[in-house]
């Protein structure tokens, strides 16, 4: 799933922790976190759930196919 990386970015910036916490927290390692917020590469459907559920947004925000965070959850 295509994830916006700059909504990714925003996200964990407004909740300020480090891209190596929310590797941690998610289960992933830093280096592939640090390539989703780059636009590098595309997480699996698995953590593109757990960045959802984890910012509390809805995959449609994360992947850019909506501005209101709260659709479709």
């Amino acid at each position: 799933m295509i994830i916006d990386a700059n909504v990714l970015t925003k996200l964990r910036k407004e909740k300020g922790i480090t891209q190596k916490q929310i590797a941690e927290i998610i289960g992933i390692t830093e280096r592939n976190y640090r390539h989703y917020e780059a636009g590098e590469l595309d997480p699996l459907t698995s953590t593109t759930k757990a960045l959802a559920e984890y910012f509390g947004v809805s995959i449609d925000y994360l992947v850019g196919r909506t501005e209101n965070p709260e659709l479709n959850r």
